[in-house]
């Protein structure tokens, strides 16, 4: 029975899609709620939330309880991985969480170094890339 349960706990580690860091916090730890505010903000340890099996930080006991009360609506789009790629390749890149836009109401990441701003050619043409990404990540990674 518990070679059963470290199987499961396993499996389940191995297929989770979430971007987390090392030290295991979505989008680089900063705070999901503070992108719907105008100003990306780091998280603090002191304010974290465990949602789907991954830890989210918030800057604020405002911005957790915004979370906990609707958590869907603040939610990085693809697990938080560049939506960029994920359009052009379905690929999971890591992103920069300060490179980011919000389109009717979603929340999307975007690879941002070495020279390399994925979010100049997602602007490009937005619309259409919003639906190679989505459709990636739903063949690829929803199960």
């Amino acid at each position: 029975m518990l070679r059963l349960m470290i199987i499961l706990a396993m499996s389940l580690l191995q297929s989770s899609n979430w971007n987390v860091n090392k030290k295991g916090y979505v989008a680089e730890g900063y705070d999901v709620v503070s992108y719907f505010n105008g100003a990306p903000m780091e998280g603090s340890k002191k304010f974290r939330h465990e949602y789907k099996g991954v830890t989210f930080l918030f800057a604020t006991t405002e911005n957790l309880n915004t979370f906990k009360e609707k958590p869907q609506k603040y939610l990085p789009q693809y697990g938080g991985w560049c939506a960029y790629a994920m359009a052009d390749s379905g690929d999971k890149v890591s992103v920069n969480p300060e490179t980011y836009t919000i389109t009717d109401g979603k929340l999307y990441l975007f690879y941002n170094s070495w020279g390399t701003n994925t979010l100049n050619p997602w602007k490009e043409n937005e619309g259409e890339l919003i639906k190679k990404s989505t459709i990636n990540w739903q063949t690829k990674y929803e199960h």
